[in-house]
């Protein structure tokens, strides 16, 4: 028997193949049951466990040591000729861009619970997504050997609280056992098939009229019937069964077969994403690239698009100088050689070369599929600074916070001043997995208190233009105006320019649409401005005297005049939430989200249960989501998704400014001599080694 290296299969690889994701509410059992699939179909030789660190996707220091998952991994087995790429992704909630990233790229998924804690927060708002998303979904439900397991009223929990429409494909023997087994539900029995048929036929009138009328279809029907409604999203398979013994697991893999085909491959040139980055020895990134249509060859040149958080466009072109194909065969014995790699519509490849690559990159022409996030941006910030505040401490503070930040482009960092690094993040948690990685970079880290993050827009319409002065009082050998007014919500900010092109040398201009974005990131009162057009109304230059660094650094100051002039206002983000409770706590619930400014959508009667509606800014969600089981008895349970944004209520909150305050010209100046004269002493010390 010839042992395969995890992610390979042997020669002769399928030519099908599904990209499934494996999604859990943390601790359900999630990396346990891919670990089990991947044994069970001969991708690994041995069994790794959670507990001792050893498992095929968790494979940093930090997933090991905690026992969860942080980032996305890859990897592959084959049954009965297709290729089943499983995306193993992150269950706690601070984590959720990763689930995002994975969900984009993803054919269908399994939804892991456990049969004791059963439906949980996480699983709501994950399978919410999946449903929203029309993803094919299989329900897994773990650890049925453990005490106090349950079955059937789990199933009506899930009936109630996540989908209705469900069709269990085993039962269990000796629940909450050690002897615990699953054991198959047959459509070959006739009435095994007309409980099943039941619940198709609420999505399917014909199957209704032939049950009225007494005629029960035949197994191959009614698997037909399965297979289309789960491919629709509109009905879920259920198996009962264990990770870690194995029990129903070859049962779960049946059903991937028979309920999830792998699509047909799309046609066009090459369309992908970027739903991963890994570094390697010297820091060289590895890509994981989901790859739509087309083809991608090693030595090939690719073009990635990708918008940045402030709304400006960009992307780069790089080379692929290394490729490996997520489960393609690998060559066996001495001389032996695999043949060139080639990735193919449908499949996952690691892409090596592309040192400019970031998660979220695009290849090709979009199609919606990664349009519209399903989950919020951060919004919390902490900063971060070395514990030994010695150059080289804050230099490594500052590289590991950029590999970081090209892992999840939502982890955002700017410079906080005094070798210090704020960054944005979801929660506590990916804070400590922060730490942890940091200190794996050699940097003892020190946070700030979590503070809640707010934004800008402009109140109206302002314009301002500085001109060079030619006889004396000149500090910029430039002339810029700029022009800044609203635009519509959601849009980002947008650049424009109102003057020929052939004004200025094409380095000026450069310079000036990428300071407008980066002095965009602080606005009047420190918080980055979004939704806004800046147009460029006039230019300038002397030559030979003017060089680009007199349009950056003057640049600032005539945009946050202009600012200045059109005002803004500060806003916070909101959550739309919904929340289900017992009728008796309702008037509480309402009482305490009141308490909490939350504006009140409405509420409706749902049978024994009660679903109130409201928008609450998102800096209160946790403190909700902390409260509610102690005003619900433990019996509520709560959604959010973003929602709109509103208008600071009082005073706006300030946030230090870390630009030097352009709109104080004099204290600019200073600003910009300082870290001048700081670069040139960097400078001068490592020329001389010290």
């Amino acid at each position: 028997m010839t042992t395969q290296t995890p992610g390979s299969t042997p020669a002769g690889a399928p030519a099908t193949t599904l990209n499934l994701g494996i999604l859990a509410h943390v601790d359900a059992g999630k990396t346990s049951l891919t670990e089990r699939l991947l044994y069970d179909n001969g991708a690994i030789a041995e069994l790794g466990s959670v507990d001792a660190g050893s498992t095929q996707t968790d494979t940093g220091e930090v997933e090991r040591e905690r026992g969860i998952t942080v980032r996305s991994a890859v990897a592959a087995f084959a049954t009965r000729g297709v290729q089943v790429n499983l995306v193993d992704t992150p269950g706690h909630p601070d984590f959720i861009a990763e689930v995002e990233r994975a969900l984009s790229v993803l054919d269908g998924a399994v939804l892991v619970l456990s049969a004791v804690e059963g439906v949980q927060a996480q699983t709501r708002v994950l399978m919410r997504s999946l449903r929203k998303l029309r993803l094919p979904t299989l329900i897994f439900v773990n650890k049925i050997d453990r005490a106090g397991a349950r079955d059937d009223a789990l199933l009506a929990d899930v009936r109630r609280h996540l989908a209705p429409h469900l069709a269990p494909r085993s039962a269990v023997r000796g629940l909450g056992t050690p002897a615990a087994r699953a054991v198959a539900r047959s459509l070959d029995e006739a009435d095994e098939r007309a409980r099943v048929a039941e619940v198709a036929a609420e999505h399917d009138d014909a199957l209704l009229a032939r049950l009225v009328d007494g005629a029960v279809p035949s197994r191959a029907e009614l698997e037909r019937v399965l297979a289309a409604q789960t491919a629709a999203g509109l009905l879920h398979p259920v198996w009962f069964g264990s990770a870690l013994t194995g029990e129903g697991t070859g049962e779960l893999t049946e059903g991937i077969r028979t309920f999830l085909p792998p699509p047909a491959p799309e046609t066009g040139g090459p369309r992908g994403t970027v739903f991963a980055v890994e570094r390697g020895e010297g820091g060289k990134k590895t890509a994981y690239l989901r790859l739509f249509s087309g083809e991608v060859r090693e030595r090939q040149r690719l073009t990635f698009r990708r918008r940045e958080p402030g709304g400006a466009t960009g992307g780069f072109s790089g080379r692929v100088t290394g490729l490996d194909v997520v489960g393609a065969p690998t060559a066996h014995g001495p001389g032996a050689r695999a043949a060139r790699p080639v990735l193919t519509a449908g499949s996952i490849g690691r892409l090596r070369g592309l040192a400019e690559v970031r998660v979220g990159d695009l290849l090709g022409e979009p199609d919606g599929r990664t349009a519209e996030p399903h989950f919020s941006p951060p919004s919390l910030e902490t900063v971060v600074r070395p514990a030994r505040p010695v150059p080289e401490q804050e230099t490594r503070l500052h590289a590991a916070l950029a590999a970081l930040a090209d892992e999840d482009p939502l982890i955002r960092t700017r410079p906080a001043g005094d070798g210090a690094t704020s960054v944005l993040l979801y929660g506590a948690v990916q804070r400590e997995v922060i730490a942890a990685r940091l200190r794996a970079a050699g940097v003892e880290p020190v946070f700030e208190r979590i503070k809640p993050v707010y934004f800008e827009r402009p109140a109206g319409t302002g314009e301002s233009v500085t001109e060079i002065r030619r006889h004396g009082g000149n500090d910029f050998w430039a002339t810029v105006g700029l022009r800044v007014e609203p635009a519509p919500p959601g849009s980002g900010v947008g650049f424009v320019r109102d003057v020929e092109w052939g004004a200025l040398p094409r380095a000026f201009h450069r310079a000036i649409e990428e300071t407008v974005f980066r002095t965009l990131r602080q606005g009047l009162y420190g918080w980055e401005v979004t939704d806004c057009r800046v147009t460029l109304t006039r230019v300038g230059y002397l030559a030979p005297a003017s060089v680009a660094a007199d349009f950056r650094h003057l640049t600032p100051v005539v945009l946050l005049r202009a600012l200045e002039s059109a005002g803004s206002r500060v806003y916070e983000p909101c959550q739309s939430v919904e929340i289900e409770v017992p009728a008796d706590v309702l008037s509480g619930v309402v009482g305490a989200l009141s308490a909490l400014g939350a504006d009140i959508a409405g509420s409706a009667e749902q049978g024994a249960s009660w679903l109130v509606t409201a928008e609450l800014p998102t800096r209160l969600v946790q403190e909700l989501t902390v409260a509610l089981p102690g005003l619900t008895h433990g019996e509520g349970a709560l959604w959010s998704r973003p929602g709109t944004d509103r208008a600071v209520r009082g005073a706006p909150p300030e946030r230090e400014r870390l630009d030097g305050n352009p709109l104080r010209y004099e204290e600019y100046l200073r600003f910009l001599a300082d870290r001048s004269l700081s670069r040139t002493d960097a400078r001068t010390d490592s020329v001389h080694g010290g």
